[in-house]
């Protein structure tokens, strides 16, 4: 007898990946801990964790929007202001860096630094310069809403079952005056680029597992009976600051963010990681999930992904086959040509070469 004697044949890549027909690879995540229908779950990270919340409540789960739209908005004007995107109006959160941040900000008793940045008669708040598009009356209207959403956070940290957050980036731009991180370099979206005080920073793994850390213990000091899944989104760098080639650069993106979660998951029996990264660009599945630019998920992979999701927690909670499912709501209103309204990054590409 020998260990691998005793192994599941999800554990051999020949039964588990070669022979079946790539819709039928299953058994790819097996959840660490429960996740019940009537758990207040909560929702951030890059924009491929947009998909998460609507999925979750049209399976019928207890997805927490934490700060609702007011009366009034059209369907296209709630999405400019980027209700319904994610539990909180924070924006895409891309690393792991602005996540403790954001946490820290609202759990830890310090609101941040009260700039913001002003573009004719209209303010913006440096750290979610796209949330609201024609910006505020003033400065203290942008630092007010900004309080709100950090007293949306603490309110819904406390009462969370579990935090889904999806890691995207591990490039930054850092504030060297506030020692801030801003999810996307200024003077792109909003704001003037400023290069004796604006520095770019490619994290680490080591960094990358210790702004995880720290942010996983600020909400477990708020909540203990908080759960935190971790996944990595599987769009690709829209543009890099390093010098390398998009790929080789979105390559060690990728991977640094994958083993840190892994990592972290590893070493906390209340941190799990769901391969939704794997599931779209594992070589297995030949690349068929992304839209022609290659980069953006279809919304037929978006449906694959969370269909794995829901079968895993089926299978955990009654041991049973999953039922089937079809395309939902969720899936079908990702977009499929590749443009992303939620997507912060993706400003990056207009400024191309050529």
């Amino acid at each position: 007898m020998n260990p691998y004697q005793s192994l599941p044949s999800r554990s051999f890549w020949r039964t588990a990946v070669a022979e079946p027909e790539m819709l039928d690879i299953g058994e790819v995540w097996t959840p660490k801990f429960a996740l019940a229908p009537d758990d207040p779950v909560l929702t951030a990270g890059s924009c491929f964790a947009r998909h998460l919340g609507p999925a979750l409540l049209d399976e019928g789960m207890n997805w927490r929007e934490a700060e609702l739209p007011p009366p009034g908005l059209t369907e296209a004007e709630r999405r400019a202001r980027h209700y319904g995107a994610f539990s909180f109006r924070t924006g895409t959160i891309y690393t792991a860096a602005t996540l403790r941040q954001w946490l820290t900000w609202a759990l830890a008793g310090d609101t941040g630094p009260d700039e913001v940045w002003r573009d004719g008669d209209r303010f913006f708040d440096p750290y979610r310069p796209s949330v609201e598009p024609d910006g505020y009356a003033s400065a203290e209207a942008t630092l007010a809403a900004r309080r709100s959403t950090l007293a949306a956070i603490r309110g819904a940290v406390a009462e969370a079952g579990c935090l889904i957050f999806t890691l995207g980036l591990t490039e930054a731009w850092r504030d060297v005056v506030t020692g801030t991180v801003h999810p996307v370099c200024p003077g792109t979206v909003r704001g003037t680029f400023d290069a004796g005080r604006h520095a770019f920073h490619n994290f680490t793994v080591a960094e990358v597992h210790r702004d995880l850390s720290a942010a996983v213990a600020l909400l477990r000091a708020a909540n203990p009976r908080l759960t935190v899944l971790l996944t990595v989104s599987p769009v690709p760098l829209t543009a890099t600051a390093t010098g390398a080639h998009a790929l080789t650069a979105t390559t060690y993106s990728k991977s640094v963010l994958r083993a840190a979660a892994g990592q972290l998951a590893q070493e906390h029996d209340h941190v799990d990681y769901f391969p939704s990264y794997e599931l779209i660009t594992g070589f297995p599945f030949r690349g068929v999930f992304f839209a022609p630019n290659l980069r953006a998920v279809t919304p037929a992979g978006v449906a694959f992904v969370m269909r794995h999701f829901f079968d895993a927690l089926e299978r955990d909670r009654n041991g049973t086959r999953p039922r089937d499912r079809t395309a939902t709501a969720s899936d079908r209103r990702a977009d499929a040509d590749g443009s992303d309204l939620y997507c912060d990054d993706a400003v990056l590409d207009h400024y191309r070469a050529g």
